[in-house]
C-alpha cells in the first residue's frame, strides 16, 4: 500500500498553487461578490478577507465525452411557445434544486443554484474592491509628496503565500535536488550493471557474486526511488513588491451635513461613504492630506475623531462649509501647487435663500480651483433647491459630479461611479 506525505506548507490548502489563476480568470464574478459583500459588512472591517461564493455553472469547464453512436431517428413534438436561447422556469413544487436547501432537495420555490466557496485575503479583497478607481484629473505637474503604489515583480524567495507558489520554479529546484542526490548512486548503480553483464556473459558462471551484484544494485534502486519527488526545500515562490510612483500633491475636502435634519440613519450612511473614501486615498495613494469639515449653521474643521463621533448639531446653512472650504485652500493650498479635490454629503435640506448662494461659490470660486468636486444627496424624499441649484452646474462643469444615495446598498454602486478611472 502506498503512503503519501505531504510536505508542502499549505498542507491544507492543496490546490493553492492555482489560486491566481483562477481569481484571473473569474475576475468578474469575484468583484460581484466582492461589491456584495461591502453591503453586508462594515465598510471599517478590512482585518479580514471575504468569502466569495460564485455559482457552479459559471465556473464549469467544457468537456469532451463520448457520445452514444449509432443512428436513431426520433419524432419531436411541434414548438409554437420557445425560441432558442429563451429559459424556461423551473416547475414549482418539482425537480431537484441545488446548493439551495443542502440535503439534495429542491427549494420551496423550485429553484436552487449551486456555488462555489473560497476565501480571499485582506489584500485580495482591498485590491479588488479599489481596482479601477482614480482621483479623476490628477494633473502630473508638481511632483513632490503624495507616491502612488504600483506592485511588481521581484524575483522569488523561499517563503511566502501559497498563492504566489512559482510551480515550474520549484520544479526546476526539485530536479536539480534530484539530480545531485542520486547522480552518484546512479553512476554506481551502470558500473555494478556493467559488471554484473560481464560476470553473466563468463563460463562458468558466478553465482555468488552474481547474486551480490544484484543485491547492491537493488538497493541503490530503493535509495535512488526514496528520493521525494519534491521537498519544501524545492518550493520558491513570486516575490512582489510595491514601488513608490512619484505624483502629484493632493488635497481631499470631506465636507460633512450634520443638521438636525440628518437623522442617525443618514448620518450613517455619509459616514460610511466617507470611510470607505478614506479607505481609498490611504491604500492608493501615500501622502495624501485629508481636510474633514462638519457643519449645520456653522462650519469647523475638525480631526478625523470628531468628524466621524462628535454629536453636535444645528441648523442647516451649506454656504458655511463651502466659504471654510475656500479659506482654507486660499491659506494652504495654492492652486498652482496643489491639486484639489472635495466630496460633500448632505440630505439637500437647506435655507431656501442659501442654495442660489451655495450656487455661487461653487461657480465664482471653488469648481474653478477644484481638480473634482463631488456632491451626495442622501435622501428618499424628492430633491429640494439645493439639488437643483446644483443640477445647473453639473452640465457646465465637467469636473463635478452628483449623485443620489438612498439607501446602505447604495454606497458602493455611487462610490465606484464618483471615483472610477476615465480610462477603465
Amino acid at each position: 500500500m502506498a503512503q503519501f506525505i505531504d510536505r508542502r506548507l499549505n498542507g491544507k490548502n492543496k490546490s493553492a498553487v492555482n489560486r491566481q489563476r483562477f481569481i484571473r480568470r473569474h475576475k468578474e464574478k469575484i468583484k460581484e461578490s466582492v461589491a456584495d459583500a461591502v453591503n453586508r459588512r462594515s465598510i471599517t472591517n478590512t482585518e479580514t478577507g471575504e468569502d466569495v461564493a460564485i455559482p457552479h455553472k459559471d465556473i464549469s469547464e467544457p468537456i469532451f465525452h463520448q457520445g452514444q453512436g449509432g443512428v436513431k431517428e426520433r419524432v419531436h413534438p411541434g414548438n409554437d411557445q420557445f425560441i432558442q436561447g429563451d429559459k424556461i422556469d423551473r416547475p414549482k413544487g418539482g425537480g431537484q434544486g441545488g446548493g439551495g436547501s443542502g440535503d439534495g432537495d429542491a427549494s420551496p420555490d423550485g429553484e436552487g443554484e449551486d456555488e462555489f466557496v473560497f476565501q480571499i485575503s485582506k489584500d485580495e479583497y482591498l485590491d479588488i474592491l479599489f481596482e479601477d478607481l482614480a482621483l479623476p484629473n490628477l494633473d502630473k505637474t508638481q511632483i513632490n509628496k503624495i507616491t502612488e503604489w504600483k506592485t511588481h515583480r521581484a524575483g522569488y524567495q523561499t517563503a511566502g503565500n501559497p498563492a504566489n507558489i512559482a510551480i515550474v520554479k520549484s520544479l526546476q529546484q526539485s530536479l536539480a535536488r534530484r539530480t545531485a542526490m542520486t547522480a552518484g548512486k546512479r553512476r554506481m548503480m551502470q558500473e555494478l550493471e556493467d559488471e554484473l553483464t560481464r560476470i553473466q556473459n563468463q563460463e562458468p558462471a558466478q553465482l555468488i557474486e552474481e547474486r551480490r551484484l544484484k543485491e547492491e544494485i537493488e538497493a541503490l534502486r530503493k535509495k535512488i526511488s526514496s528520493v521525494p519527488f519534491i521537498d519544501t526545500f524545492d518550493l520558491r515562490f513570486k516575490n512582489y513588491e510595491r514601488r513608490p510612483i512619484p505624483s502629484s500633491q493632493a488635497v481631499m475636502f470631506c465636507l460633512m451635513d450634520v443638521s438636525g435634519s440628518m437623522d442617525q440613519a443618514t448620518k450613517d450612511i455619509a459616514k460610511r461613504f466617507y470611510v470607505l473614501l478614506y479607505l481609498f486615498l490611504t491604500r492608493t495613494y501615500q501622502n495624501v492630506e485629508v481636510v474633514f469639515i462638519r457643519h449645520h449653521t456653522q462650519a469647523k474643521e475638525v480631526d478625523e475623531h470628531e468628524f466621524f463621533y462628535s454629536q453636535e448639531t444645528g441648523g442647516t446653512i451649506v454656504s458655511s462649509a463651502l466659504r471654510l472650504m475656500n479659506e482654507i485652500v486660499a491659506d494652504r493650498y495654492p492652486i498652482g501647487q496643489w491639486n484639489i479635490y472635495a466630496a460633500q454629503a448632505s440630505d439637500g435640506d437647506n435655507w431656501a435663500d442659501d442654495s442660489p448662494r451655495c450656487k455661487e461659490l461653487l461657480q465664482e470660486g471653488l469648481l474653478p480651483k477644484c481638480q473634482y468636486y463631488s456632491y451626495i444627496e442622501i435622501t428618499r424624499r424628492s430633491h429640494q433647491t439645493l439639488w437643483h441649484e446644483y443640477e445647473k452646474l453639473e452640465n457646465n462643469f465637467s469636473n463635478f459630479a452628483m449623485k443620489n444615495i438612498r439607501s446602505v446598498d447604495d454606497i458602493f454602486p455611487v462610490f465606484r461611479e464618483l471615483f472610477k478611472k476615465e480610462n477603465a
